[in-house]
């Protein structure tokens, strides 16, 4: 059952730690911008806020290094895997969020010229092509390595996604909606 003091950052942050070992509040930054971030969005400044506090519930532990710039580095306790784990096996599911600004832009679109309609489904048509096209550099960078299971079976529904989008919007490009009043 999900924590009511836990919220999806915190679940992200338990998650990287599990997965990744001990880290800096950078390290997670970065773990997040090299896989979660490409379906996960949410403010990087609570990777900096969220390990302090999953400390003072004794999910985390928090070291400082001894030199240098004497970050902290913090790990994942046994209270904080077991969180995880619940977290994991709650069958309560969540609705799935679709924020596209693109598809934002198409609900209004009905207030501007065709060839704008066109222009934008062009756009971002291409902004889906190269999403695509990184999701396959990422799919033959981790393609075969056990470790990458879990990864890879995401990806597989981002990939679907983009080769999607591409499609619809190519398809918006060749014939837009006309309002009613056209």
């Amino acid at each position: 059952m999900k924590n009511p003091n836990l919220s999806s950052s915190s679940y992200v942050v338990l998650g990287l730690l599990a997965g990744n070992g001990p880290g800096t509040p950078y390290d997670l930054k970065r773990w997040v911008d090299g896989s979660i971030g490409y379906f996960w969005s949410f403010p990087r400044a609570q990777l900096y806020v969220e390990p302090a506090r999953l400390a003072t519930f004794g999910l985390l532990e928090e070291a400082r290094e001894e030199a240098g710039r004497r970050r902290r580095v913090y790990s994942i306790t046994e209270a904080g895997r077991r969180a995880l784990q619940d977290w994991l096996r709650a069958g309560e599911p969540e609705p799935a969020e679709l924020r596209d600004p693109g598809l934002l832009k198409l609900f209004f679109a009905g207030v501007v010229t065709r060839e704008d309609v066109v222009a934008l489904a062009r756009a971002q048509e291409t902004a889906h092509a190269r999403r695509l096209a990184e999701y396959e550099r990422i799919e033959a960078t981790i393609a075969g390595d056990p470790r990458q299971a879990f990864a890879r079976a995401t990806l597989r529904l981002g990939l679907v996604h983009e080769q999607t989008a591409v499609e619809f919007w190519r398809r918006v490009a060749e014939d837009p909606p006309r309002s009613m009043e056209a």
